[in-house]
């Protein structure tokens, strides 16, 4: 095997490492997020591993008791320093992910990945893109494909840090009350991801964004937004939405040219996810790593490349 496709899910989530060949046997194949991409793109004749992912320090709990669509029976519980703490800082999670990555290379003689990143993963695999280069890592990034991903910081995680106002959310019963629910989570203990998911951390001179300028020079870059939830004189950074992050930041619409230079964008009427979805009470295939237009249009992105 020389090329493979490789999932990274976002924040507070949790994801099994699968193979191509094996995935959890109970519950979900490949946890909530990639369930749905994955059998996608298996279907297709990709070679497809999701990397390990753990809403907390340590590794994939096999069974996992919290996870929104439990799963067990884990193939392999790889150890805590190949699995990404997806509630900590961005940077850590793309040093766990290189390595991850590396082991992909030493034990299936991958040497070319594209990367997918739901939510925060985008961000996660951005960083492993940068160590990659800077570790000599024998492993080429052929593309990068971003969900939903805050480019720009996620909208209620922007009001918990006081970057927008009250009124920015519109008096919508959604939006209000997923800002406020998240603010309750934050102050028991943020370990890192919440605070850089701010506009604050992430663009600007010296911001993280503008660290990564020449990352991606040779890397094609698809960026998908979700626009599920609009409101009617909203601020247009701000809405539409899928729920945690707005369509101008998935898109990266304020981003350089010089940080993303290879960058096609769609969007659809999505939400972040299938834990949203089910929130509203929709079905999951309005979630957007289960929707069915974009899993086809992850995957004819990645055939093209």
């Amino acid at each position: 095997m020389s090329r493979a496709i490789v999932l990274m899910s976002g924040g507070d989530s949790a994801t099994p490492f699968t193979t191509p060949d094996s995935a959890c046997g109970t519950g979900l194949a490949a946890g909530n997020t990639y369930t749905a991409l994955r059998e996608y793109l298996l279907q297709r004749g990709h070679q497809v591993f999701t990397a390990p992912a753990h809403n907390g320090r340590g590794v994939v709990q096999d069974p996992d008791p919290d996870s929104f669509g439990p799963f067990a029976d884990q193939p392999e519980v790889l150890g805590e320093h190949y699995t990404v703490n997806t509630d900590g800082d961005i940077d850590l999670a793309g040093e766990h992910l290189t390595r991850f990555i590396a082991l992909l290379h030493d034990r299936y003689d991958v040497t070319e990945v594209d990367l997918v990143g739901h939510s925060n993963g985008g961000l996660f695999a951005r960083s492993a893109i940068r160590l990659l280069g800077l570790l000599d890592v024998p492993v080429r990034t052929r593309s990068l494909t971003t969900l939903g991903t805050p480019w720009m910081g996620a909208v209620p995680l922007r009001w918990v840090y006081g970057e927008i106002p009250d009124t920015a959310l519109m008096g919508d019963e959604f939006a209000t009350a997923f800002a406020r629910e998240l603010k309750k989570v934050v102050g028991d203990g943020d370990l890192g991801l919440a605070q850089e998911n701010t506009y604050h951390y992430l663009v600007g001179p010296g911001r993280w964004n503008d660290y990564q300028t020449g990352v991606l020079d040779d890397v094609p870059v698809l960026l998908i937004a979700g626009t599920w939830f609009a409101a009617d004189g909203g601020d247009p950074e701000l809405w539409p939405n899928d729920g945690p992050v707005s369509r101008h930041s998935a898109l990266a619409s304020d981003i350089p040219d010089e940080v993303a230079p290879l960058r096609t964008t769609a969007a659809f009427p999505v939400t972040h996810s299938i834990f949203i979805s089910d929130l509203i009470s929709q079905p999951w295939e309005t979630g957007m790593t289960w929707n069915p237009d974009v899993l086809a249009a992850v995957e004819t992105f990645i055939a093209a490349q």
